[in-house]
């Protein structure tokens, strides 16, 4: 019975950057496949100067890199673009996310590529797709969050639309390229196909999957959703609520049983019969009486206080947490979704851990990312370089 990491084996070259292209590659690499992270060699990948920093070395890039060997590499130089050629020979996949066209004009289609391995799968993200009336437009995980719908739906009613605090388009789409990824691994190696494909996706076209259900909702109804706040227009009471300490808690009273538990942990068991609030349906015809309600007894409560009474009656209920309140809660640290690892330039630091947790071959964080160009030269002669040649590639800048 194997043990060891499920994607040991299957080898990835990465010369995506930024966000959707490069962290559905680290999701390969956290269960074990060989990802090797190609940058160029003056500009690198802009991701390395993103967010906070400890001294000169960039944070997130520890995090979105890890697990993967990095090398540096001009694409544009024929000496480039052979040695590319070389590392996809016996490659599994290929990620990329330039402009639709920009492979091809480097004399790098995919006639090229499978005609070099033609079990090699190519992953292509754009932001629009690879063909289209917008196929050309630069695409970034912002204005797809945009385009989407998502943005329009996100917020208050009485504020603009909202764009979330983070890199949802991109993180979304690194989850569904995965997928498609061992989709198209399984489809080669266990249907008898044998051969690879292009995987086109996009950053909008993957938001938007999220709720594709407004397709129908408008094409049946011609009904727009619009923005509801922390409310939800099928289910109440569900909302964020402030309690006296001014900390928060969410609830969802998404079932009949999750509701009553709730009126009890309130100490409102007369609603439970209350005509008002008889069922979901009529309570959502008095939801603003009913959301005021459940406010007015959270604000009477400290946090603590009502996770105790919410707990005691098994309704459903969670504080909102902040990252400082994430990293001591003690269930966090039983399931160990935060671990520590030994970094070579900043030594032990915390980091998200793998998720999802597999019984008998799971992920690990084996490393962070590296600094730019570590593993060029350890590559180089994997492929057969001498150090002489190793030097002049150098001197090129074609490494």
């Amino acid at each position: 019975m194997r043990t060891g990491p499920p994607l040991e084996g299957i080898k990835v070259v990465d010369v995506a950057t930024l966000g959707a292209g490069p962290w559905m590659a680290t999701r390969l690499a956290d269960f074990g496949a060989d990802v090797l992270k190609i940058e160029h060699p003056e500009s690198g990948d802009p991701l390395r100067e993103i967010g906070w920093y400890d001294g000169e070395v960039p944070l997130w890039w520890k995090v979105d890199a890890r697990n993967k060997r990095c090398m540096t590499l001009d694409l544009k130089s024929d000496a480039g673009r052979d040695i590319l050629l070389e590392l996809i020979a016996d490659a599994d996949v290929l990620v990329e996310n330039f402009r639709p066209g920009t492979l091809e004009r480097w004399g790098l289609g995919y006639d090229v590529l499978s005609a070099r391995n033609p079990r090699l799968i190519l992953l292509r993200v754009t932001g629009y797709g690879q063909d289209g009336p917008y196929a050309h437009r630069p695409g970034f995980g912002t204005l797809a969050e945009a385009m989407s719908g998502w943005a329009h739906l996100n917020g208050f009613p009485e504020n603009p639309p909202t764009l979330p605090p983070m890199a949802l388009g991109d993180s979304v789409t690194s989850v569904l390229g995965a997928f498609a990824v061992m989709t198209a691994l399984y489809e080669r190696d266990a249907q008898g196909g044998g051969v690879g494909q292009v995987i086109d996706i996009s950053i909008v076209e993957s938001l938007f999957s999220l709720i594709g259900q407004q397709v129908t909702l408008y094409d049946r109804l011609g009904v727009i959703p619009k923005r509801v706040g922390n409310r939800f227009p099928f289910v109440t009471p569900r909302n964020v609520y402030r309690c006296s300490d001014d900390h928060y808690v969410a609830l969802a009273a998404s079932t009949p049983a999750i509701y009553e538990r709730t009126m009890r942990a309130i100490g409102r068991p007369d609603l439970i019969e209350d005509a008002r609030f008889a069922d979901n349906l009529t309570r959502l015809d008095h939801a603003d009486e009913m959301e005021q309600i459940v406010a007015d007894w959270m604000i009477e409560h400290t946090q603590a206080e009502v996770i105790e009474l919410f707990e005691r009656e098994g309704a459903g209920i969670a504080p909102v947490y902040d990252i400082a309140q994430i990293v001591d809660d003690p269930h966090f640290a039983h399931r160990e979704m935060i671990v520590t690892v030994d970094d070579d330039q900043l030594g032990p630091m915390k980091a998200p851990n793998v998720v999802p947790r597999f019984s008998r071959t799971p992920g690990r964080i084996r490393h962070l990312g590296p600094k730019s160009g570590a593993h060029t030269d350890d590559v180089l002669r994997e492929l057969g370089y001498d150090e002489e040649r190793i030097a002049a590639l150098h001197e090129e800048g074609v490494v």
